[in-house]
């Protein structure tokens, strides 16, 4: 076996071997999710085939990331409901926006497995295939604030770029639809802050290294082809109106 192809098998497996010790909930496109087994928080479906990104982020990788990593997230949660109910009596961004107020014992673990939940709802949310180029609205506050698109990509790719580690890249959003770029360590998000979160991009390798090895740059510049602008225009309008959560 060559020894490029050896490496990517090598690394192919650790990553999936990693990850199947993580609890599995298979959900089909499409469908809704439903709590599982005394549990009351799910793992929201991809609404989307994991194979309809290609060849930007492949099917694997979507599998893993969603019915694993996310789900992983999910358990931790509904363990944590076992004894502390009023996690899921509070909607995400609520408790996420006032962490101080959850209990010592469980704030940590609230605050990487509710982050967790959250920031990824929002990134099955805003991909897609196709997804076609910004418009309206959103499109007007894109040239207003982030000197338009191309400006936008630039800026947004180099601060995904600066994470160290793990972490996310966001584009987040006022009520009055002022937009911001700005960056957070591992399942931290906007939301912890009181800020409502437009779109972002997930920089944790487990998102692209099956792909992408070590590239960084190289996922961040595709992951631009799966945006999927009709969403993003709809979590604008949302965040304006006072209603857009996660």
């Amino acid at each position: 076996m060559p020894s490029v192809n050896r490496r990517r098998f090598v690394a192919a497996g650790t990553l999936v071997a990693a990850a199947a010790l993580a609890p599995r909930l298979s959900v089909a496109q499409g469908q809704s999710a439903t709590p599982p087994a005394g549990g009351p928080f799910a793992l929201p479906a991809l609404g989307y085939a994991p194979n309809s990104l290609e060849p930007h982020i492949d099917a694997m990788t979507m599998e893993i990331h969603h019915g694993r990593h996310h789900n992983a997230f999910i358990t931790n949660l509904n363990n944590l409901a076992k004894d502390n109910p009023q996690i899921a009596q509070t909607p995400p961004h609520q408790l996420l926006g006032k962490l101080g107020d959850v209990p010592e014992a469980i704030r940590t673990a609230v605050r990487n497995n509710m982050g967790g939940h959250a920031n990824h709802t929002m990134f099955w949310q805003i991909m897609g295939a196709n997804g076609g180029a910004p418009s309206g609205d959103v499109a007007a506050a894109i040239d207003r604030d982030l000197g338009g698109l191309d400006k936008l990509k630039t800026d947004f790719n180099a601060a995904g770029l600066r994470v160290f580690g793990s972490g996310w890249v966001f584009v987040t959003v006022t009520r009055d639809g002022k937009l911001g770029i700005e960056t957070r360590p591992n399942q931290d998000s906007p939301l912890m802050d009181g800020r409502m979160v437009l779109m972002g991009n997930d920089v944790w390798e487990h998102a692209y290294y099956l792909k992408y090895q070590n590239r960084r740059a190289d996922y961040l510049s595709t992951w631009w082809n799966v945006v999927n602008w009709a969403k993003v225009g709809e979590r604008f309008a949302a965040a304006r109106a006072g209603t857009l959560t996660v």
